[in-house]
């Protein structure tokens, strides 16, 4: 029973630690994008902050569960009991942040308005590279339809002195981005986790327990790939690889092709929305009898049988 409690505390102050850290700079990265668009429409602090939060749950529960799982396996508290605790922990504080953020959004905030970036002849571009075409805004973010200046290359300049009827779409502000693609990868992949969780508690609690506790079923059985070599920073690593790896398969299993593929596959014996959830529990079940076959080999060879 102490070792319950020490585990289920670990999981509980590293949850909420990442999920406030992560909230944080999701935060800040999302009011960068928000100002590189033009023209600026008027956002608010809190949806902001929302949006930050969905990403920054669905970030913390895949590492904390990770976490928890390579705590485990140094303190040997591996069982039927800390595998239950780290899953009734996970879809709790799941389930509670998400009903949080969900009836929060209704709050009315105030408007934050748009704000002037750059002076007049401030020159916006698709990409950084030299032969990419150009367009210089004459009077800056202030008039973003008014008079221009379009650079194509092997072109004369064009000049256009008003488009506020054509709307356009400009090019983003060009603020420096090296974000590797797969960093860029793994934060899309985690959005669009944050966005199926948030679908699901849209279409209701029923649906969201099944999606949620599906996946959190998968991500706590996976304590086998922890405990492969006797290095724990070499089973983060390897626990870091596999936990991408099903993050990876949720993005390509809720694709819209994969859905019409699995709602043809399973025909009218199940809903296309709990395919994807019965794929994790079987994954899921098929991890853990494995994980206990494993175990009661090693114990039969260990007591001489």
């Amino acid at each position: 029973m102490k070792n319950l409690s020490k585990l289920a505390l670990f999981f509980s102050l590293n949850f909420l630690i990442i999920f406030l850290a992560a909230t944080g700079l999701r935060f800040l990265a999302l009011g960068v994008e928000w100002a590189r668009q033009l023209p600026q429409r008027p956002e608010t602090f809190l949806t902001l902050v929302i949006t930050a939060a969905h990403w920054a749950l669905s970030f913390a529960l895949y590492y904390t569960i990770l976490l928890t799982l390579c705590y485990a396996a140094r303190r040997n508290y591996f069982g039927l009991m800390p595998v239950s605790c780290i899953m009734v922990l996970s879809i709790f504080l799941c389930f509670g942040i998400s009903l949080a953020l969900h009836y929060w959004k209704y709050v009315p905030p105030a408007e934050t308005a748009g704000r002037q970036i750059g002076e007049n002849g401030l020159v916006l571009s698709n990409t950084l590279h030299r032969n990419e075409t150009a367009v210089i805004l004459l009077r800056g973010t202030a008039d973003p339809f008014g008079p221009r200046v379009t650079a194509i290359p092997d072109r004369p300049l064009v000049f256009q002195e008003s488009t506020a009827n054509a709307r356009i779409s400009l090019p983003p502000v060009p603020f420096g981005n090296d974000t590797p693609w797969f960093v860029e990868s793994l934060f899309i992949d985690i959005r669009l986790n944050a966005e199926q969780l948030k679908q699901r508690l849209n279409e209701g609690f029923l649906s969201f327990f099944i999606y949620s506790g599906a996946l959190i079923f998968l991500l706590s059985s996976l304590g086998f790939a922890i405990k492969i070599s006797v290095w724990p920073l070499a089973n983060l690593f390897i626990g870091i690889i596999v936990f991408r790896g099903i993050l990876a398969a949720e993005t390509f299993l809720n694709s819209l092709e994969m859905q019409e593929i699995l709602g043809s596959f399973f025909m009218n014996i199940i809903p296309t929305t709990m395919a994807v959830p019965l794929i994790f529990c079987l994954l899921g079940l098929l991890v853990h009898v494995y994980s206990i076959l494993v175990y009661i080999s090693k114990k039969r060879d260990k007591d001489g049988y």
